[in-house]
C-alpha cells in the first residue's frame, strides 16, 4: 500500500488524556495515522478518521514542530502538578517513518530536559528499542509497553499483516528489559493464542496487563462490531474466542503462570495506571 506522507504544522501536542487513560494527565502523539493499518484498530471509528478520504494505514501527518510544541507545553503543564503522558494513544510512535523522521527520539530528548512525572510509552514496533540509551536515563519514571496480542503469528496476519511479527516484538522487549528498563507486555486486544503464551510473556515483562474489544475500544465493543471483525474470527474457525469472557481465560493461565514470578499482571484501565509503576 501506498502511503501518503505529509508534514504538519501542529497547534499543540499535549492533549488533555480522558476515557480509557484518564489516570494520565496528557497523551501525546508524534504522529496522525498509522501505517500498522490494524483491522481492529478503535481509531477508525474515531473523526481524526472517519471524516478522513483516505482509508487507515494509507496516510500518515507527521506533526514537525512537535518537539518545540513539547518543549514549551511541557513547561506549563509541570508548572500546574504532575505530569503523566501516555505516548501515544492514537498511533505507534515507532512506525517506519520514524526510522527517517526520529520525531519520537527529538520528543524524547526534550523531556530528558524537563522531565514529565511518568512517561508510558506504548508501541507495536521493534524499533523501540533503538532508543534503550535514552530511556535509561528516565530512571523508573519511565515504561516501555509492547503490544503483543497474541503468540501465533497466523492470527497476527489475519488482524494486523501489516504490523511487525510477534517473535521480533518478544525479542525486541526482552532486550529492552535486560537493559534494566521496565517493561509490559500488552495483550490488547486479546486475541486467541496458545497455552504456551503467558509463560513466552514471563521473562520479557515485569508488567502483563489484559483488554478486549469490550473493555478497550470505548464503547462496549460497537466500535468493533461495526468494523467487521467477527467475521475474521468466523473466517478463521475461532469464532468462540469473540466473546466477553474469553480474557478471563487467559487471565487465569496468566495468574497461574506468574505464581512464582515477580510480575504485575493488570485489566484493561487500570492495567495501564502510572499509579503502578
Amino acid at each position: 500500500m501506498n502511503i501518503h506522507l505529509e508534514e504538519i504544522i501542529s497547534k499543540s501536542i499535549l492533549t488533555p488524556a480522558k476515557g480509557a487513560i484518564d489516570n494520565f494527565t496528557h497523551s501525546l502523539n508524534p504522529y496522525a495515522g498509522c501505517a500498522f493499518g490494524c483491522k481492529y484498530c478503535y481509531v477508525r471509528e474515531l473523526p481524526v478518521s472517519i471524516f478522513r478520504e483516505e482509508e487507515w494505514g494509507a496516510w500518515i501527518d507527521i506533526k514537525s514542530n512537535a518537539a518545540e510544541l513539547l518543549e514549551k507545553e511541557l513547561v506549563k503543564a509541570k508548572k500546574r502538578g504532575k505530569v503523566a503522558l501516555f505516548m501515544s494513544s492514537s498511533t505507534d510512535p515507532y512506525q517506519p517513518i520514524e526510522y527517517a523522521s526520529k520525531l519520537t527520539r527529538s520528543l524524547l530528548e526534550v523531556m530528558l530536559k524537563n522531565q514529565p512525572d511518568f512517561l508510558h510509552v506504548q508501541t507495536r514496533s521493534p524499533m523501540v528499542k533503538r532508543d534503550i540509551d535514552l530511556f535509561q536515563q528516565f530512571g523508573d519514571s519511565i515504561r516501555i509497553s509492547m503490544t503483543i496480542e497474541t503468540d501465533k503469528e497466523e492470527v497476527r496476519k489475519a488482524f494486523a499483516p501489516a504490523a511487525p511479527p510477534i517473535p521480533a516484538r518478544m525479542a525486541a522487549l526482552k532486550d529492552i528489559k535486560d537493559a534494566g528498563i521496565i517493561t509490559q507486555a500488552t495483550i490488547a486486544p486479546l486475541l486467541p493464542c496458545s497455552r504456551e503464551f503467558p509463560a513466552k510473556l514471563k521473562s520479557i515483562a515485569n508488567r502483563v496487563t489484559i483488554d478486549d474489544f469490550w473493555m478497550g475500544d470505548g464503547s462496549g465493543g460497537r466500535r468493533t462490531e461495526r468494523l467487521g471483525i467477527r467475521k475474521i474470527f468466523d473466517e478463521l474457525g475461532l469464532e468462540k474466542w469473540y466473546n466477553p469472557s474469553a480474557y478471563k481465560v487467559v487471565l487465569k493461565m496468566l495468574d497461574r503462570e506468574f505464581q512464582d514470578a515477580p510480575i504485575q499482571l493488570g485489566v484493561s484501565k487500570a492495567g495501564f495506571s502510572p499509579d503502578g509503576k
